[in-house]
């Protein structure tokens, strides 16, 4: 087992691990504890009472954060005619077709996130090995196929993140940074909170939050009280 750092043993004693905070205390603990010298993502992880195994229980989606993540995001988009040009107005940092999937198939994958009109998907399938084990593939779950390409990339450069349930019902997601407001911290966390407790499966039983646990980049885990959700 690794030797902890001093800085991450300090920030350990001061998270009662039995604890279960209020989210807005638990958030002001996470950028009080968090001992990187960079300014540390700050990520939740809600362990919820899914059973992956089920395609109906398999969630899946996006939702755009009030006050964003801290990270500016390089937006590609697969259009053409006016679409594309409505990609460029509204700040796509790349817009193509063939000349894009070329590029990708060279083994260049410089971008965040990427958007395609429907028209497009049968070319851009041919990069579903490339570009689905890295999470870009577009997909209209998460509101990255669409003809509306100018709001897309609006979402997408505004804050827009996407979830999914891991094999075990876990979501991990950023929900900013160590810098940001401890408030403006907590209005993200119950966007996407108030999201997931929106979109629960019919078919879920027994308790659907689990637990909740914030953290920074290089911070211990602060568990929050479902019952607060």
């Amino acid at each position: 087992m690794p030797k902890l750092g001093k800085k991450l043993q300090e920030a350990i004693k001061q998270v009662d691990k039995n604890a279960l905070y209020e989210p807005i205390e638990a958030l002001e603990l996470v950028k009080k504890v968090a001992p990187g010298k960079f300014d540390e993502t700050v990520e939740v992880a809600f362990r919820l009472g899914v059973d992956p195994r089920h395609a109906d229980q398999q969630l899946r989606g996006a939702v755009v954060l009030p006050h964003g993540t801290g990270k500016t995001k390089t937006v590609l988009v697969f259009a053409k005619g006016d679409k594309a040009k409505e990609a460029e107005v509204a700040g796509a940092d790349f817009v193509g077709a063939e000349d894009l999937v070329e590029k990708i198939q060279g083994g260049w994958t410089g971008f965040d996130v990427a958007i395609a009109t429907p028209d497009l998907m049968g070319l851009v399938g041919r990069l579903g090995r490339i570009l689905g084990p890295r999470g870009l593939m577009p997909n209209p779950k998460t509101g990255t196929v669409t003809f509306d390409v100018g709001p897309a990339v609006s979402d997408a450069k505004g804050g827009k993140i996407t979830y999914r349930t891991d094999k075990i019902g876990i979501i991990h997601a950023p929900i900013g940074k160590v810098s940001f407001d401890a408030q403006k911290l907590a209005e993200n966390f119950k966007t996407l909170a108030d999201t997931l407790v929106r979109i629960k499966p019919a078919s879920a039983k027994g308790q659907y939050m689990k637990t909740i646990t914030v953290s920074s980049t290089m911070g211990p885990g602060v568990r929050i009280n479902p019952s607060k959700i």
